[in-house]
């Protein structure tokens, strides 16, 4: 048979629930890296080169087409 417990126990234990749950969220919104990730550092334009399909410009001039 059930025991009835007094009131006075049921909010205590309430209130014990409710800190701990305070508690484990406060942990858990605290938990993650110690310091923010680094943003990378932008490329400049004297950093790239300029892209190329792989074929010299002496190639293509010395090129000659015949349209016959």
């Amino acid at each position: 048979m059930l025991v009835r417990t007094r009131t006075a126990d049921r909010y205590a234990r309430a209130v014990a629930a409710a800190v701990t749950a305070v508690a484990c969220l406060l942990l858990a919104a605290n938990a993650g890296p110690a310091d923010p990730a680094r943003a990378p550092v932008p490329v400049t334009e004297q950093d790239t080169a300029p892209v190329t399909d792989g074929v010299p410009d002496s190639v293509t001039d010395s090129v000659v087409t015949v349209g016959r």
